[in-house]
């Protein structure tokens, strides 16, 4: 990706350039930082959604970039019982005001899509079964 140099960052000693990526793992962090975000998707592989966690933060967004301007799309895996239109609004207003606070960017619209529900145990669960059928 190209880096952008807004008119702004232009001073009498140099530019300063923003990579896309940084606005993406900005845009990462500031979505999983909201309770009931299990983690970032990558989007759907073969039909299921993969989970990364909170290594791979700038795999499940995508942003585009202008003079002064941004818009970002964000996939995310919840988890299960949080009221979704809610946290998808507290996601929204995070990722907004931490590229806004950041980079001077006006963020114009953040999408978030959910592309996954997480159940906590079940992974403990599924291990369990596993080593007791084994023996």
């Amino acid at each position: 990706m190209n880096t952008v140099t807004t008119d702004y960052e232009k001073t009498d000693i140099g530019n300063i350039q923003i990579a896309p990526e940084v606005i993406e793992i900005i845009a990462g962090l500031a979505a999983v930082e909201i309770q009931g975000v299990a983690g970032m998707s990558a989007g759907f592989v073969g039909g299921i959604a993969e989970l990364l966690g909170r290594k791979n933060l700038s795999k499940g967004v995508k942003v585009n970039v202008g003079q002064r301007e941004a818009s970002v799309d964000v996939s995310v895996i919840i988890e299960f019982g949080v009221r979704i239109p809610e946290l998808a609004g507290e996601v929204q207003r995070n990722v907004k005001r931490a590229i806004e606070s950041m980079t001077g960017l006006h963020v114009v619209e953040v999408n978030v899509h959910i592309h996954d529900v997480h159940f906590k145990g079940t992974e403990k669960v599924e291990e369990e079964d596993i080593t007791l059928r084994v023996k």
